[in-house]
């Protein structure tokens, strides 16, 4: 018999997230439209369990994080499981659970891009927030909307967005609730590009193929970088460790004989 977690079982949860993939690029696809991706307790052990299967995957190399519908990217949190859980389940399971899983897949290996249609909102802004890069269709909307129906932002977006955007910014957003339309994102540091809604996906799966072409431990290493950077981590030291870690790949070594014969880098190993 199917597990219970929360308002649903894991075999349905299971159908509502989900991987795809196309070489090194995997799409991890959230398919709940009829309820705007909203996120339930089986959704985040879902995303863990598929977390799980891209850290141990050395074959991907870039993931696109997107939605199946253009409805929506996420509209949050499962107000409906959620507001069910009193006092002591938000603080032991929904917060707890997010958390732990959000830092997981900001820290997955390989960088991930958010391909954003429709409404970002709460908790699915958090989740966007977690991805290294973020392309917006035209359309786009985002939002921290908690306040208005007198809870929190609980994943981790306030830090998040403040680190992206700025603190002033960020408490307009989670003060007011007010959504960002897609340019004005663009402008504020929140989005990183902006397209047609059509083009969106071949956007995403292009910027993200053109990172996985690249050197695989450079660019993992170089992600892990600016993370430690961003936190406050000494760089000089960083910086030191991380070189010398990679001039030892084959990858420099193929890196610097195409440079010195005039071609491009063939960086195609595992």
């Amino acid at each position: 018999m199917a597990r219970k977690v929360g308002a649903m079982t894991q075999t349905e949860a299971d159908a509502l997230l989900r991987i795809a993939r196309d070489g090194p690029v995997a799409q991890l696809v959230l398919d709940r439209p009829d309820k705007l991706n909203a996120l339930t307790l089986a959704m985040i052990a879902r995303l863990d369990a598929l977390c799980g299967e891209l850290e141990a995957d050395a074959g991907v190399r870039a993931v696109v994080l997107r939605s199946a519908s253009s409805r929506a990217f996420c509209a949050g949190a499962d107000v409906h499981e959620w507001s069910a859980l009193g006092a002591e389940g938000m603080w032991r399971r929904w917060i707890a659970e997010g958390h732990r899983v959000f830092a997981r897949l900001a820290a997955l290996p390989m960088p991930t891009i958010a391909a954003i249609d429709g409404m970002a909102f709460g908790g699915g802004l958090e989740l966007a927030l977690c991805c290294d890069l973020r392309i917006a269709a035209r359309g786009a909307r985002f939002a921290l909307p908690e306040v208005k129906i007198g809870i929190v932002p609980g994943w981790g977006g306030p830090a998040r967005l403040a680190a992206l955007i700025g603190t002033s910014r960020t408490k307009h957003m989670a003060l007011t609730g007010t959504p960002l339309d897609a340019q004005t994102a663009l402008q504020w540091g929140l989005a990183n590009e902006v397209v047609e809604a059509d083009a969106l996906l071949e956007r995403a799966c292009a910027l993200a193929a053109e990172i996985a072409g690249g050197p695989r431990t450079a660019v993992q290493v170089t992600k892990q970088l600016v993370d430690a950077a961003a936190s406050g981590a000494p760089t000089a030291i960083l910086d030191a460790l991380a070189a010398g870690f990679v001039s030892g790949t084959d990858d420099l070594a193929e890196g610097v004989a195409a440079f010195r014969e005039k071609r491009a880098p063939r960086f195609n190993r595992p």
